[in-house]
């Protein structure tokens, strides 16, 4: 690869490297898996980076791409396999978050989900991405996109009505 895409490659990666974990994370439920699915994904990024000027919406094409690596890796045998009964949460929120009780809160709300709606909340609210973007990514009808949304986040707010966790708590469907 020339050096001035390797470094476009390098600057757009340290930017997004944060997000993509995290969005990642929040698939997985395990730190590790995680890194390997954003390493996954970002090694087929670097192959096709020279290409990447064709893709109108460079971000939500990475993300897309680090949402299949996360189906994929479940698809392995290994997926199942479970090393400990609940890992620990190392990774640090944003600055404005409320603290780690609340995200562990929200993690064990997430993980309560089934995979297809914990997959679209995580997609919707934590990727900002729109409802046909989700139904692109994962190869699902729009009405079933916004029904799973639907039964999502009422299942959040059903498990944790009892928490102070605001986020999920408004009408913002």
């Amino acid at each position: 690869m020339r050096s001035d895409l390797e470094h476009d490659y390098t600057q757009y990666v340290a930017a997004r490297l944060p997000r993509l974990h995290s969005i990642a994370y929040q698939l997985t439920g395990d730190r590790h898996r995680a890194d390997d699915a954003v390493q996954d994904a970002l090694t087929a990024l670097y192959q096709r980076w020279g290409r990447m000027h064709e893709v109108r919406n460079l971000d939500a094409y990475v993300h897309t791409m680090v949402v299949r690596a996360v189906l994929s890796d479940r698809r392995r045998f290994w997926a199942r396999v479970q090393l400990w009964a609940n890992p620990p949460d190392e990774t640090p929120g944003p600055p404005d978050d409320p603290g780690p009780e609340q995200r562990m809160v929200l993690r064990q709300a997430l993980r309560a989900l089934p995979e297809g709606q914990r997959t679209v909340i995580v997609l919707r609210f934590l990727c900002d991405l729109p409802v046909e973007e989700v139904a692109a990514v994962l190869g699902r009808s729009e009405g079933t996109v916004k029904s799973q949304t639907s039964h999502g986040l009422k299942s959040l707010r059903r498990l944790l009505s009892g928490s102070e966790i605001a986020v999920l708590k408004g009408g913002a469907a």
